[in-house]
């Protein structure tokens, strides 16, 4: 072979490989401009991300929303925000302030023990019941089932004061009451199956669609804040004559104190 063939099949050899060089040079170039797309995309995928979730933490909450809602003020109810609560014959005397919690299990067992007594009292008009709903254990424990509770309560008391009173009950039955750490009054079904052992509620398409709809949560939240500037830190408290009367844990003991009170 000639030296002169040989530079140039050199040559030709120097001038594939550095096409070579370049093609491969190009395919590592655009393979890093896939790359850097890629990730720019998924930068930004993960920036709307964070956004939306920041977005929405910062969102407020359903009872935020209901503190600002129009106010509807059940039937059965007196004052500005409709937030007094009276029950009972009109010519009684005297009136029995009751302080409650929904989720209280103190509140509970008192009305498994006492309740009916109360309701005969009242229905002998022997006293009137005035009503406070609190619902601070939902700030304590967490949860909203008592705000829940007692938008429910509005509900029944939109239907009539009986049922108020007999929705109250079902609540704090043994049967239907939950711990206090388990929110099962959260939820809108509980509260209406519970609701559906009461038989001016069962079945009731007016109650339900309130209890669904939220259209008392307004006057729940007002409620609470009247409970709060009552005083009263804890429930149950019963008070006479703004005179705090000792909880009993029997008919009997109750019928005792209260005969008392109404004394003085």
């Amino acid at each position: 072979m000639s030296s002169r063939n040989s530079q140039a099949n050199k040559a030709a050899a120097r001038e594939k490989l550095r096409a070579e060089r370049e093609r491969q040079a190009k395919k590592d170039k655009a393979r890093r401009q896939v790359i850097v797309a890629f990730a720019l995309l998924a930068g930004l995928a993960l920036i709307g991300t964070l956004s939306y979730a920041i977005m929405k933490f910062n969102e407020p909450g359903h009872w935020d929303k209901a503190a600002k809602a129009e106010l509807v003020k059940p039937q059965n109810t007196t004052g500005d925000d409709g937030t007094t609560v009276v029950i009972g014959k009109a010519d009684a005397k005297k009136t029995l302030e009751l302080y409650e919690d929904s989720r209280c299990p103190a509140c509970a067992g008192f009305e498994q023990a006492v309740g009916e007594q109360v309701k005969k009292d009242v229905d002998a008009g022997k006293y009137k019941l005035q009503y406070f709903g609190a619902t601070f254990i939902d700030n304590g424990v967490k949860g909203e089932g008592s705000k829940n509770a007692l938008s429910a309560l509005g509900a029944a008391l939109n239907v009539s004061p009986e049922a108020f009173l007999d929705y109250k009950a079902a609540l704090y039955s043994k049967e239907l009451h939950p711990e206090e750490t388990v929110d099962s009054f959260a939820k809108d079904d509980y509260l209406i199956k519970v609701a559906d052992t009461v038989p001016a509620l069962k079945g009731n398409a007016e109650f339900k669609k309130a209890v669904e709809d939220g259209t008392y949560d307004r006057w729940a939240i007002e409620m609470s804040k009247a409970f709060e500037k009552s005083g009263v830190t804890g429930t149950p408290t019963l008070k006479m004559d703004g005179k705090k009367i000792e909880t009993p844990s029997t008919p009997d003991a109750f019928t005792t104190a209260i005969d008392e009170a109404l004394k003085g």
